[in-house]
């Protein structure tokens, strides 16, 4: 399978690759930008490294897509966005992602996953689109259901970061909801 590329307003979607770890690595090592992420930041470009060849196996092997999200206007790599857990026969994946801090705010993920979401149901013929997020993260929150995802409940200690459990909130969005919105 080809690596699907695509182009919105402001931004290109492309695979994450090697010249991208220098920039995930700066955007993954930030305390704030992980806090909520499920793991605890990054402590060397060995480990970006390590995760951006673990996007690309995993692409390989139809478990996972990853892109780069990149400005449009100047290349920058401001962030990743991606379906993990991704089984094609079952019609379903989780939807994950990051923004670097000086991007938040601007619209530029919602921008990106309206993309993400649009080939995954409508030519990626997937039908559920699952979202795992803390609690307390209240934008991710507000914009998985901005995107339209309803929250289905709660995951009890589902979550270890920081040496520690913590509990997950759970979100779907399927493609009869998608093709209403």
């Amino acid at each position: 399978m080809e690596f699907p590329v695509f182009e919105t307003d402001r931004l290109r979607l492309v695979q994450v690759n090697e010249e991208h770890t220098r920039s995930f690595f700066d955007i993954m090592s930030k305390d704030e930008v992980m806090q909520y992420y499920g793991m605890d930041p990054l402590k060397n470009i060995d480990d970006a490294s390590k995760i951006v060849h673990y996007f690309q196996k995993s692409f390989e092997g139809k478990r996972a897509i990853r892109w780069a999200i990149l400005l449009k206007e100047t290349g920058d790599f401001v962030g990743t966005l991606g379906l993990n857990n991704l089984s094609i026969h079952t019609k379903k994946a989780e939807i994950g992602f990051e923004l670097h801090p000086t991007h938040w705010n601007k619209g530029i993920m919602a921008e990106a996953a309206k993309e993400v979401l649009r080939y995954s149901f409508e030519e990626f013929a997937l039908y559920r689109i699952g979202a795992v997020t803390f609690p307390q993260n209240e934008p991710s929150i507000q914009l998985l259901k901005r995107l339209g995802f309803a929250e289905e409940g709660l995951l009890r200690g589902y979550l270890f970061q920081g040496n520690q459990t913590h509990d997950a909130l759970i979100f779907s969005l399927v493609r009869t909801e998608w093709e209403h919105k």
